[in-house]
């Protein structure tokens, strides 16, 4: 997972800090060599280190932190902060316009999962209330503009192609007018990429941000290729024009490096980062959050927002009519886990809970446990789902073969069942699911930004 090195090294420094009742200079000293160690193996940008290492020595040394009752924790919120401001210090978000069709022009390298990320964010921007159309204008690499269709067709997103043309400008010109005429108020168009920067590719996307007029140059980047990133962005800022920046790739086996060096490079904003391969794998990006990811300070904005998307009222009340009928059955438990799959991987939704960062990298959580479990259920009887008690051993035997797992597979699963039972009966009366979720939504979410760490 990308920060995965970095966020452990700071997390390890952290906590050997911020206990400390008083801290020396030399104590300091120490510290931000480690900080800065940690940065450069993360394949950060040497200037920026260097910069990012000496404006936290300033701050410091210049606000009496070594003289302060809790100095370790006040150097970690300065660390905190400038990790912040390193990451682009505020919220940026896609321009706009109040003309519709706002039209977007995806752009980057081959290779860097541009096309899939059109999808994604007209996805997103869907669920937005826009109504998105993607335009094919990678003419050039086989299966790309079929690429394109298929992802279309999978979000149940329309998709304008011209298979026979090589013509780009003529292309979107063309899928400007049918969006006029099927009412799209946001136009994405995923242009070609090169393995590498060349003339044609920048003078191609330079004619084509001539002809469209876009509101909007996002630039995809591939985390995993680290320093190479930065470069990527330089040269397209520089020939092209970008507007802001996504990041994909971010649950791979990255240092990070790129995200916390590109915005400082480039002085353009990261907006979006992918983190899987599913089409509902992206999400704002957010510089405060991934900051405090990063620290181990957890991000229970985003999984309040998570929880939001995923779990709907009619939903809520309906477990909660099942709880207050004293009944928590497996059909509950299936719908139950079907939500926390919506919200992400599992693993990845613990690592955004205070506390949990660190204690979580030797801890393997394996999702195709969920799998596992809906096979066992979906080879259970209505009954038996209604009611699990008459699942004895024969029964046992039967929906272990039938779900392609053990009976000691089973046997924990329903042991753990019964517990996740006991709990949500408790959970009936006034602590409904239904009063649950009318909570989680009227939180304020801006008020966790004054939390001090």
């Amino acid at each position: 997972m990308a920060f995965e090195g970095l966020s452990s090294k700071l997390q390890g420094i952290a906590n050997k800090f911020k206990g400390k009742a008083r801290i020396t200079e030399s104590d300091l000293k120490e510290m931000l060599r480690e900080v800065k160690l940690a940065l450069l193996e993360a394949d950060v940008n040497y200037k920026i280190v260097k910069e990012f290492i000496g404006t936290i020595q300033e701050k410091a040394l210049g606000q009496d932190v070594l003289k302060s009752l809790t100095p370790g924790q006040q150097v970690i919120k300065i660390v905190k902060d400038e990790l912040v401001e390193l990451l682009g210090g505020t919220d940026s978000k896609i321009n706009i316009s109040p003309n519709p069709p706002t039209i977007i022009m995806m752009v980057g390298l081959q290779g860097s999962g541009k096309t899939t990320t059109s999808g994604k964010l007209a996805n997103i921007l869907r669920k937005q209330g826009k109504k998105p159309l993607l335009v094919a204008c990678d003419v050039y690499r086989p299966a790309a503009i079929k690429q394109l269709q298929v992802v279309g067709a999978q979000l149940n997103i329309p998709v304008y192609a011209e298979e026979n043309s090589k013509d780009v400008v003529r292309i979107s010109r063309n899928a400007i007018e049918e969006a006029y005429k099927k009412l799209n108020d946001v136009i994405i168009i995923d242009t070609a990429g090169r393995l590498q920067i060349d003339e044609v590719l920048m003078n191609e996307l330079k004619d084509l941000k001539t002809a469209v007029k876009p509101h909007e140059i996002l630039l995809v980047i591939d985390s995993m290729t680290g320093q190479e990133a930065v470069n990527v962005a330089e040269s397209f800022k520089d020939t092209v024009g970008i507007d802001g920046i996504i990041l994909t790739k971010l649950d791979g086996d990255t240092r990070g490096g790129a995200a916390l060096s590109v915005k400082k490079v480039t002085g353009r904003p990261i907006k979006y980062i992918a983190t899987g391969e599913k089409m509902n794998d992206i999400e704002e990006f957010h510089p405060d959050r991934m900051a405090q990811r990063i620290l181990g300070m957890g991000d229970v904005l985003s999984i309040i927002e998570k929880a939001e998307e995923a779990i709907s009222e009619e939903e809520a009340e309906k477990l909660e009519a099942q709880l207050r009928k004293n009944r928590f059955d497996l059909d509950d438990y299936l719908m139950q886990l079907k939500q926390i799959k919506k919200m992400g991987s599992f693993s990845s939704i613990l690592k955004m809970i205070p506390g949990l960062g660190s204690k979580m990298k030797d801890i393997k959580v394996d999702d195709k446990e969920f799998i596992r479990i809906e096979s066992m259920i979906y080879s259970m009887t209505k009954e038996e789902r209604r009611n699990p008690k008459i699942i004895n051993g024969q029964r046992r035997l039967r929906i272990a073969k039938g779900s392609g797992t053990t009976v000691e597979q089973l046997n924990k699963f329903m042991k753990s069942f019964e517990m996740t039972q006991k709990m949500m009966k408790e959970m009936k009366s006034e602590k409904g699911m239904k009063n649950i979720m009318k909570n989680l939504k009227g939180i304020d979410k801006d008020a966790f930004n004054d939390l001090k760490f």
